[in-house]
């Protein structure tokens, strides 16, 4: 059929975008890397972050390449076969090296930052920024490789389609396995060494952040980069695949097994999801050189604008696909376009909900800054209750997503509404992650610009550098809480997607799932699942609770026992805290990635309901602690910035004070367990999809 050869080859423009964005992506950090470096000793400073994290990776790595191993051979033995296992394994590998790249060039850009802010912020603002979009387009262009080579062959390019959907998703699993561990490993070090050097250095020894006199200074800049950077890109990287192959496995189940392989709905529903990832990291490349500031000018709105003008790019090029499809005959595809901008919406509104919550401008964070006057208890009170609230916003605004795109998908196609119906919901997905590429880039912007910080502070550049730095950090800690929040919608939609898959992927097999309120399985599944993020949420926060514990100790150490410390005639012992947050992350990190893989496959070995049951509630429980998390960490955040910046006090005051313990629980709130609550709920979804074949070939099933 011609338009089926037509959308067939254009789906390979996919792949081909994602080649266009890893040479923008290698253009922009060879220009970072080409920038001034500043000083020798602002380079000695970056070195020793650089060697940090390098070293973490390399252990982190290998202890993943363990993993990896062996749930290789186990798929590869198991019903899933060989090729799913080669699948999982290019997931994997491709999700380290995204992380890993942004890295690098994260970790080399936080110097030339800080050289840059000495011509201005709008020099430093592009050399951070740039820094963050060549991650941005390495973790978009590289799932988007991945992905497409896989779908394209698998499944648009097959007889045989749903043989190539059981394949496709170890793929996502590969991705989803990283993610997890990339996480967690990530969070549990930077926040380990950042509650160390908070506790010790700022309420105990007195002195500034980002003080070359504390130890555990350099852990804390390692850990903003394996954390915030290789973490966070790898978190990312596993949504963007999800929510690229959640649509396509719905098309395959709603349409090539009813229609056929050329039917034109099968190919446009298929393909869609390709094009629209393609086009939205062309998007981004635009979008991100549109990001300038002069002197003088709101830095946030410069970020936005980028994120504007790629998002009404991404909506151009949707409306003209969905369109074209609509022509062709068969469903009333425009309706589907409606679910996408549902999406995009969506994500754009929990943005500006979250950005009121954690930003300095608004009444929740002044409120935390106010309750600090009278203690730490009264601020933690304070964060706790806006966290909470704040879940209530992106509920509502994630329930009218859910509304609009269902009905949207049920107008397309009413003669299979409900079917449709669900397609809309995942291509709602897609509208909120379409343009991951920039979303990334100004999330891995942060990172460097509080390293840029740091060396301006360990450096003495002076106090017009450091206000420079602080106002990029400022901007950096908005966006990342954006980013989170964006990031955790975009999981809300994506499991939601992915749970339907996995619905529809058990039909395929001769299995109907029931999920009754009435079914005792149900139920208890529901409870187990519900539980799960609580328990991962614990698991997380004792680890850094416990590294932390290492870490204030040796900083304690040092300060009583190396002499010429305090008077800066010592250099600390700076290799020691970074080894024990590397030691105390990859320790720790162990467990709750094991239960994560785990519990579904043995809940599904015993009931294929119990695991709907399970996956449901973790969805709900894991959505809400994500929000609250993230939300009530990044406002315990700014409200010591806030402080900080002079207000009720100033630094050193008791508002101070308080604030920093508020923000010392906040921050394994929002860079630990808060982040990973996200590729919980989808990694569980994902070892479902990938063992359907092993559940429904145990004699019971």
């Amino acid at each position: 059929m011609e338009v089926a050869d037509v959308m067939q080859g254009i789906a390979w423009l996919a792949p081909v975008g994602a080649v266009l964005g890893l040479i923008v992506a290698f253009a922009l950090g060879a220009w970072v890397l080409r920038q001034d470096p500043g000083t020798e000793k602002m380079q000695d400073i970056s070195k020793a972050t650089q060697e940090g994290a390098l070293a973490f990776l390399t252990r982190e790595y290998r202890m993943l390449a363990v993993f990896v191993a062996v749930l290789f051979v186990v798929l590869g033995v198991s019903p899933m076969g060989w090729p799913t296992a080669v699948a999982f394994l290019t997931g994997a590998i491709l999700s380290a090296l995204a992380g890993f790249i942004g890295m690098h060039v994260a970790t080399r850009a936080n110097t030339r930052t800080a050289q840059a802010a000495t011509h201005g912020v709008a020099q430093a603002l592009t050399v951070a920024f740039r820094s963050g979009l060549t991650m941005g387009l390495t973790v978009a262009s590289l799932g988007l490789i991945g992905i497409g080579t896989w779908v394209i062959f698998l499944i648009l390019g097959s007889d045989d389609p749903q043989l190539g959907v059981e394949i496709v998703t170890g793929f996502a699993l590969g991705a989803s396995s990283i993610a997890l561990f990339a996480r967690v490993g990530g969070g549990i070090y930077t926040k380990a060494a950042d509650v160390g050097a908070d506790l010790v250095g700022k309420l105990e020894a007195g002195i500034p952040e980002d003080d070359p006199r504390n130890p555990a200074v350099i852990a804390d800049n390692v850990g903003d980069n394996v954390g915030d950077v290789a973490g966070m890109g790898a978190d990312l990287f596993e949504s963007y695949v999800g929510s690229i192959l959640a649509p396509i496995i719905l098309a395959v189940s709603i349409w090539s097994l009813t229609g056929g392989t050329d039917s034109i709905d099968f190919i446009f529903g298929a393909s869609i999801p390709l094009v629209l990832a393609g086009a939205g990291i062309i998007a981004s490349i635009i979008g991100g050189f549109a990001v300038r500031a002069k002197e003088g000018t709101n830095l946030h709105s410069a970020l936005n604008r980028g994120t504007y003008l790629a998002a009404f790019l991404e909506v151009c090029v949707m409306a003209l696909v969905f369109w074209h499809w609509g022509n062709q005959g068969g469903v009333d595809a425009l309706w589907y376009f409606g679910a996408v901008v549902a999406g995009l919406v969506a994500g754009i509104a929990i943005g500006k909900i979250t950005e009121y919550y954690t930003s300095d401008h608004y009444k929740p964070v002044r409120q935390i800054a106010e309750a600090s006057e009278t203690g730490a208890a009264t601020n933690i009170i304070a964060g706790l209750t806006t966290g909470m609230q704040s879940t209530v916003g992106p509920i509502v605004v994630i329930c009218l997503a859910i509304l609009a795109s269902y009905y949207c998908g049920t107008q397309a196609a009413p003669e299979i509404s409900v079917l449709s119906g669900i397609y809309g919901i995942s291509l709602s997905a897609i509208g909120m992650l379409s343009i991951t590429a920039i979303t990334v880039g100004i999330d891995a912007y942060g990172p460097v610009a509080d390293n840029a910080g740091g060396i301006a502070e360990m450096a003495g550049m002076g106090p017009q550098i450091r206000k420079i730095t602080d106002s990029l950090d400022s901007v950096g800690n908005t966006t990342a809480a954006i980013a989170k929040g964006f990031a955790i919608g975009s999981a809300g939609l994506t499991a939601l997607a992915l749970f339907s898959a996995f619905r529809t992927q058990l039909v395929t097999q001769g299995v109907e799932m029931n999920l009754a309120l009435n079914e005792p399985n149900v139920l208890v599944g529901l409870f187990i699942g519900g539980m799960l993020p609580f328990l991962f949420g614990a698991l997380t926060m004792g680890a850094v609770g416990r590294a932390a514990f290492a870490m204030i100790g040796e900083v304690r150490r040092q300060f009583k026992e190396i002499p010429g410390i305090m008077e800066g005639e010592t250099r600390p012992d700076y290799a020691a805290c970074v080894d024990i947050s590397t030691k105390g992350a990859l320790r720790e990190m162990v467990v709750p990635g094991v239960i994560a893989v785990l519990v579904p496959i043995l809940v599904g070995l015993w009931d294929v309901d119990m695991l709907g049951g399970l996956l449901a509630g973790a969805l709900v429980t894991g959505f809400l602690l994500a929000i609250n998390m993230a939300n009530a960490g990044g406002a315990w955040d700014n409200a010591k910035k806030y402080i900080e910046g002079g207000a009720y006090g100033g630094k050193g005051s008791d508002a101070h004070k308080a604030a920093v313990v508020g923000d010392t629980v906040g921050d394994p709130y929002k860079d630990t367990s808060g982040p990973s609550m996200n590729i919980l709920i989808k990694l569980m979804t994902i070892v479902s999809l990938v063992f359907i074949p092993l559940f429904v070939s145990v004699p019971w099933a």
